[in-house]
């Protein structure tokens, strides 16, 4: 990446995307970022934001003008909530023409973050980029993923931009306000409550966050190489969400039970991605294993009471 490239980053108030965003300034890059909610995390992410709703009519042409790529990671993006409100899987769709509305304007390369839920659930537990169709999802999340993934696709072929899709598996790490699992089982941990699982035999593939911030990162740098592709952005392993609960307890260091409940209606219970197309294309091979990323990422939260009991 070059000192005169300029990066546009959506969602940049998220967990991801204040990551990503700090990762650019400490490399000098010339970033800016989107959203439309302020920083909570970090003053330089904030100082380099913008506040625009991509869902208003012109938020096209509201956003930062030169920037050579858009990494569009603003969305709605829990699964429970789209299960219970799918309007907004609708709103993901308009978000994503309106970033790609803005490259088609000003001609900028489009990496768009999309999930492993377009994958739904088969009869295995290893998936390659070929293994998703619009009839595999399970629940509207994964839905608008495709549906994003295919209005990328076409702008490409009908406007000649660069893109790329990176389907990411779960990403966990610090600056996540959610009620996503890790954050979840930190908190009751922290209460001293047990915690329940999903799914006798969930598994599934957990990246976190400062390697997926690198495969970001190598995306940028390698567009040429990976323009027009879709690439799966994961750790390449599997953890059971049982394994999981009790790596927490263990790093709480709590006296607690692990119960086991009947998989919920919209959430995939095993995945992993192969990731042999991202080391071959990015150069992408996860630094951090599930015990390191935990390591990294427990403590901090445990540092923040008053975040974990707003996640409850």
């Amino acid at each position: 990446m070059s000192d005169s490239t300029t990066v546009l980053v959506t969602g940049s108030s998220g967990m991801i995307g204040t990551a990503l965003v700090e990762r650019l300034l400490a490399d000098g890059v010339d970033v800016r970022g989107v959203d439309r909610r302020s920083n909570c995390w970090s003053d330089a992410v904030e100082a380099v934001t913008e506040h625009v709703d991509l869902l208003d009519s012109d938020a096209s042409t509201e956003l930062p003008a030169g920037a050579d790529h858009v990494i569009h990671l603003a969305a709605h993006s829990r699964v429970r909530d789209l299960i219970e409100d799918p309007s907004g899987a609708e709103e993901n769709l308009r978000m994503v023409t309106t970033v790609l509305e803005y490259a088609r304007q000003f001609n900028v390369d489009v990496i768009f973050t999309s999930s492993r839920e377009v994958y739904g659930d088969k009869d295995h537990t290893v998936y390659t980029e070929t293994d998703a169709g619009p009839r595999d999802v399970e629940n509207p999340y994964g839905a608008s993923k495709v549906g994003c993934e295919a209005l990328v696709a076409s702008y490409g072929e009908c406007y000649n931009l660069r893109t790329c899709t990176l389907r990411l598996s779960n990403i966990y790490g610090r600056y996540d306000d959610y009620n996503r699992v890790i954050p979840i089982f930190i908190a009751l941990a922290n209460r001293g409550q047990d915690l329940t699982v999903y799914g006798d035999d969930k598994l599934l593939d957990f990246l976190y966050l400062d390697d997926c911030v690198d495969a970001l990162v190598y995306t940028i740098n390698r567009i040429d190489a990976v323009q027009g592709e879709v690439v799966n952005v994961g750790s390449g392993e599997g953890h059971s969400l049982v394994h999981l609960a009790e790596l927490i307890a263990d790093r709480v260091d709590t006296d607690i039970g692990v119960t086991v409940d009947a998989n919920r209606t919209g959430e995939v219970d095993r995945f992993v991605a192969n990731i042999d197309r991202s080391r071959r294309l990015l150069g992408f091979d996860p630094a951090f294993s599930l015990l390191a990323g935990l390591d990294q990422t427990v403590p901090w939260y445990l540092d923040r009471p008053e975040l974990l009991d707003n996640i409850l």
